[in-house]
């Protein structure tokens, strides 16, 4: 491991422990900035109304952390709305935003457009199929944006069981995306859970940066943090444990490639000769392939949209 990166770990990494409610409410009130919570939600009702319960008794009605709660509905065909709704969270719809531009399937294409329907100055972002959550995660990430200025970004760590594996959750992140950080940007091999879900960072760095539209972004969001604001402004907070419903295999593929790809765009701004991903399932006459294409496109940074400028402005 790099000297660097040892050094920020030891000054980087914290737990949620460190900052206790108080100080974090505190440097709140201080500094006067704003905070906005995102759930991007497809299909989530089980999970997503009691993420935002949580979130609005611990950090809305208890302790005025959080400013606004916003749940993104990407084309949900269960109650997830409606559950998110009576929870407490603002809904929109992700083709309800900026509607001259077709939507694209893909959690990065959602995370991109909240950024038009919320006000925050800090955006936490939180995945809504978490199972026992806990409000610490919002008050771990978000803490240090607001307790230090020197910090941009921040990524929530934890433990991933896997059906009762303590450790084993995750796999896309340690045969994809550690291999790949490590290899190609060692400076960011410090993240325990690069991938992860759960991340605050100030409006005026996300603004600035292109969303891949799919399962990309949380990779491609490191590694465009770490050029333009550096490692000594992106920051890790333990929370815990981490309880989530685990995908298939050959889901976990299509992530795979779609990360990859993230990766070689930025590596080299190349092209692919083929961008698909071809699956094998076993069907009446032996295996079938299944091909499936892989996400190529991205958002560009959302200064860059006339849209978001008007709406500043205003």
């Amino acid at each position: 491991m790099l000297e660097e990166v040892e050094r920020w770990l030891a000054t980087r990494s914290w737990s949620v422990a460190d900052r206790p409610l108080h100080r974090v409410l505190a440097a709140k009130q201080r500094t006067g900035q704003s905070v906005s919570v995102v759930l991007p939600a497809l299909n989530e009702e089980e999970t997503v109304g009691d993420i935002v319960a949580a979130i609005r008794h611990d950090l809305v009605l208890q302790a005025p952390l959080v400013d606004e709660i916003v749940v993104v509905d990407s084309g949900s065909t269960d109650r997830t709305s409606e559950v998110a709704a009576a929870a407490g969270a603002r809904v929109v719809h992700r083709d309800d935003i900026l509607p001259r531009i077709p939507a694209v399937p893909g959690k990065g294409e959602v995370l991109w457009r909240s950024l038009l329907v919320t006000g925050g100055d800090i955006v936490c972002f939180v995945d809504a199929d978490l199972k026992e959550f806990s409000s610490d995660f919002v008050l771990g990430i978000v803490g240090p944006l607001l307790t230090d200025p020197d910090v941009d970004l921040v990524k929530a760590m934890y433990d991933r069981p896997l059906a009762g594996a303590a450790g084993q959750g995750g796999r896309v992140t340690e045969l994809m995306a550690r291999p790949l950080l490590n290899m190609h940007w060692p400076q960011l091999a410090g993240f325990v859970q690069p991938l992860g879900g759960e991340y605050a960072a100030r409006r005026s760095l996300l603004e600035q940066l292109p969303f891949p539209v799919g399962y990309g972004v949380e990779l491609g969001m490191l590694v465009d943090a770490l050029h333009l604001v550096g490692l000594d402004a992106l920051a890790q907070v333990d929370v815990g444990v981490r309880r989530h419903r685990h995908q298939d295999g050959q889901a976990l593929g299509r992530m795979a490639a779609a990360i990859y790809r993230t990766a070689q765009l930025r590596l080299a701004r190349g092209h692919l000769v083929r961008p698909a991903l071809t699956q094998f399932e076993r069907g009446e006459d032996g295996f079938e392939p299944r091909t499936y294409s892989v996400d190529t496109e991205e958002r560009p940074p959302m200064a860059e949209i006339a849209e978001y400028a008007a709406r500043r402005v205003a």
